[in-house]
C-alpha cells in the first residue's frame, strides 16, 4: 500500500484526521508530528504546524539530509502564514518573490527523490473578520489569490500535481469559518474527502 506524507499549516491539521479516515484501507497517513505544540496557537507555527516556505522548505532539507520521508507522496502547502502582512508598515513575512524563490528550491530538493511531491493550494481567508480580530498580522484574499497562482505556475511548470483546495473551498458556500481563517467540522471533512478522492483517482492513473 502506497503513503503520504502530509506537510502544512494548521488547516492540514484540522483535516489530517478526517483525511487518514478517508484514506483508510486505500493508502497509509503519514504528518509532521507535534499536534499538541501546535494547538497552543495556531498562529505561531511550531510543532505539526509546517508555517510558511522559509520553515517547510528547512524542514524537507532536514528530513532529507536523514533519509527522507518514507513514503509514496508528499503532499505540501504552505501559503496562510507567508502572506502574514505587518498592520503598520505593510511588509509580508514572506515577500512574493521569496515565496517563489523558496518553492522553486522546494521542488529541486524533492525531485531526486523516491517521493512524489504533490501541490495543496492555499485555502482562502476572511479578511474582514481576520483583519478585525488580530492586531498582529493582517491577511488579504488578493494576497492569497496572488500566492496561489504563483505557486501553481511554478508547480505547473515543474509538472507537479496540483490539488486545488482553494477553488473546492470557495465553491462550497458560505458559512465556512469557525473563526478568521479555520474551517468547520463540517468543511474540514469535505477537505478530506476531496483529498481523498483526487488521491485515489490519480492512483488509479499510476
Amino acid at each position: 500500500m502506497k503513503t503520504v506524507y502530509v506537510l502544512g499549516d494548521s488547516i492540514s491539521m484540522h483535516y489530517g484526521p478526517y483525511l487518514q479516515q478517508a484514506l483508510a484501507g486505500v493508502m497509509g497517513y503519514a504528518r509532521k508530528e507535534g499536534d499538541e505544540e501546535a494547538n497552543l496557537n495556531l498562529d505561531i507555527p511550531v510543532g505539526a504546524n509546517g508555517g510558511d516556505s522559509r520553515s517547510v522548505l528547512a524542514f524537507v532539507k532536514a528530513k532529507v539530509a536523514a533519509g527522507g520521508f518514507a513514503a509514496d507522496f508528499l503532499a505540501v502547502n504552505c501559503g496562510l502564514h507567508d502572506i502574514k502582512r505587518n498592520p503598520t508598515s505593510g511588509s509580508y513575512q514572506i515577500p512574493l518573490a521569496d515565496y517563489e524563490a523558496n518553492l522553486s528550491e522546494l521542488v529541486k530538493v524533492v525531485a531526486p527523490l523516491h517521493e512524489q511531491l504533490i501541490w495543496i493550494t492555499t485555502t482562502p481567508c476572511d479578511e474582514n473578520v481576520h483583519n478585525q480580530r488580530s492586531s498582529t498580522f493582517h491577511r488579504y484574499a488578493a494576497d492569497c489569490q496572488a500566492y496561489n497562482a504563483a505557486a501553481n505556475r511554478i508547480m505547473a511548470a515543474a509538472g507537479v500535481p496540483i490539488i486545488d483546495l482553494y477553488t473546492f473551498t470557495t465553491n462550497l458556500g458560505p458559512d465556512l469559518f469557525c473563526d478568521h481563517v479555520h474551517f468547520t467540522e463540517t468543511i474540514r471533512t469535505q477537505h478530506a474527502a476531496y483529498i481523498a478522492g483526487w488521491f485515489a483517482a490519480h492512483l488509479r492513473h499510476t
